[in-house]
């Protein structure tokens, strides 16, 4: 949920509610500002009204990067909006031309992105892997054409699809 709090937009990622005997309820609120990325831990009493923020979650097909700008077009509307890097934060690390992304947009202007939990990447460069280096669980580095490294287990080659998951930036298999 996404909440306007002193003329800022935050959006909710934990919260509880308590009523301790004798004192009046409080709501602790770990949000996100939309602006800036950080997070914070926010009481408020318990039965003060929060405004929700009107938010737009169009699904967003990336096109290309252009500069420190990165273009995208509305899959329903067809209009293309260009956006920058500080807003997209590290989702690039996770999205490939042509992918469709969730964009949060408020008022107009985009805010944020959702990145789907787990994402298909190509593997760009790795280190061949020894023959007969069969211990288990072994692993070595990788670059996606995205960008992002990770650990990888060693027969994986570049070229490769692989899943991710983009919460915690780390292999989860091979892609069909």
């Amino acid at each position: 949920m996404t909440i306007i709090l002193d003329d800022e937009v935050y959006q909710i990622l934990d919260w509880q509610h308590r009523q301790a005997p004798k004192a009046p309820p409080t709501l602790t609120l770990k949000v996100r500002q939309i602006k800036t990325g950080n997070v914070y831990e926010r009481k408020l009493q318990g039965n003060q009204k929060l405004t929700r923020a009107e938010v737009d979650t169009p699904s967003m097909q990336y096109l290309y990067p252009d500069g420190d700008m990165h273009n995208f077009m509305d899959t329903e509307t067809f209009e293309q909006f260009a956006i920058s890097e500080e807003v997209l934060g590290n989702a690039l690390q996770y999205i490939s031309e042509g992918d469709t992304i969730e964009l949060m947009m408020y008022e107009g202007v985009p805010i944020s992105v959702e990145v789907p939990s787990s994402v298909t990447l190509e593997i760009s460069e790795t280190e061949v892997g020894l023959k007969g280096d069969t211990q288990s669980g072994a692993t070595k580095p990788a670059t996606t054409t995205t960008g992002l490294v990770l650990q990888v287990p060693l027969f994986i080659s570049a070229g490769d699809r692989i899943m991710v998951n983009s919460t915690s930036g780390e292999y989860t298999g091979r892609a069909d």
